[in-house]
């Protein structure tokens, strides 16, 4: 049921001629309240969307009543004119709801360096505004609305049950390339019931996504557009415990993570990397960041070769200052089979099946510390390259 799984919310997803597909383009959700607690986090790059400028002011107050999304340009690179055209949808959705420009979160996505539609994206508002709904039906059309290269609209929803009575969080995300922290390319709308006051959604955002989004790495591509977005309507009355909610959350954020990883552009696996006994979470992160990275370690897993001598090379660039270890000591395990032991050859790599499930799982124990990290990436195949090619033309 996605954004509209929450009391309180409604969302809808049109055409407004943005995509030259003829493909829906244009998503609204909005927060009927009684409570309008908000917390975003945005991309790291330092090369942002005019979206990206208006929402970072716009929900600094801890407060949103609605966020307008759409497809088909990312309103990067556009100058004083984009931004313009930001301020101008952030308008036009207030007005038709009756409430401040400042209260409504605006996010593009799409190609960089491309002025927005803006006469076809300002007359669509009134026609998504109409069609506004809590039915399920509605929240799955704003997520079909955001999608670029997606081929699948990616929900999910959790409920926590209290002695007061049920909470709902619900999530919408869109996201298929260019996976890589902070966050993963994307936007993302996660909506919840729950009496919870800003501060403390933007503490449980800001966990959740830290080990959820940040931990996708698909191809090492950073967006210019990142967004997720967290609003609470407080509908049903309910307080939930700060552990059961920061639970549900995250698990909302991974089930979604999930989806786009299972989405990427032509993956053929989805791989587990799992970095155990570093010194520090942040070592640990560091040396599956730069296995995450290796084209050879991808390309290996999509050709189903365990070459575990690219994955030990890969180990061994990230500096020892960052990720103390003993390159003597390090085993190696793909889909559970070591393949690695104290840096050299243990079990047959023909043990080792890749073929048989698009799941695959490569753990490296550095025997340094106590600290673990897990981060998910994708193999590198000849459909990512094609599609890539040609992106914009």
């Amino acid at each position: 049921m996605s954004v509209t799984a929450a009391q309180g919310f409604r969302a809808a997803g049109i055409t407004a001629g943005l995509k030259a597909s003829g493909k829906p383009d244009l998503a609204l959700v909005v927060n009927d309240g009684p409570r309008f607690d908000a917390a975003a986090v945005f991309t790291s790059n330092r090369v942002v969307g005019a979206p990206v400028m208006w929402s970072r002011q716009a929900v600094k107050d801890g407060a949103a009543r609605a966020v307008v999304l759409n497809s088909g340009s990312a309103n990067v690179c556009t100058g004083p004119g984009g931004f313009q055209d930001a301020h101008a949808t952030a308008e036009a959705v207030a007005d038709g709801l009756g409430i401040g420009a400042i209260d409504v979160l605006v996010a593009s996505t799409g190609v960089i360096g491309v002025r927005l539609a803006r006469e076809k994206l300002l007359a669509g508002v009134p026609v998504v505004t109409a069609a506004l709904s809590h039915d399920p039906a509605a929240g799955q059309a704003a997520a079909a609305a955001i999608m670029t290269t997606d081929t699948v609209a990616k929900t999910a929803t959790r409920t926590v049950e209290t002695p007061d009575g049920v909470v709902t969080v619900g999530g919408m995300a869109k996201g298929a390339g260019m996976l890589a922290p902070a966050l993963a390319t994307m936007l993302c709308v996660i909506t919840t019931d729950a009496v919870v006051p800003h501060e403390e959604a933007d503490a449980v955002l800001r966990a959740a996504t830290r080990t959820t989004f940040d931990r996708v790495d698909s191809d090492g591509c950073q967006s210019t557009s990142d967004t997720v977005v967290l609003m609470a309507s407080g509908a049903s009355g309910v307080a939930p415990g700060r552990d059961e909610f920061a639970a549900a959350v995250r698990e909302v954020c991974a089930d979604l993570v999930r989806q786009l990883l299972a989405d990427a552009e032509g993956a053929t696996h989805d791989i587990a990397i799992t970095v155990k006994n570093a010194t520090t979470e942040d070592a640990a992160l560091a040396v599956a960041r730069a296995v995450s990275r290796s084209n050879l370690v991808k390309a290996a897993i999509f050709g189903n070769d365990p070459n575990w001598g690219r994955i030990l090379a890969q180990v061994g660039t990230v500096p020892e200052e960052v990720a103390p270890f003993d390159p003597e000591m390090l085993d190696i395990y793909v889909n559970s089979v070591k393949v690695c032991q104290a840096g050299g050859a243990h079990e047959s790599p023909d043990k080792v099946d890749l073929a048989s499930s698009r799941e695959a799982a490569i753990d490296i124990d550095l025997h340094a510390g106590d600290a673990d990290a897990t981060l998910w990436t994708n193999d590198l195949t000849h459909a990512y390259v094609e599609e890539n090619s040609a992106y914009t033309s």
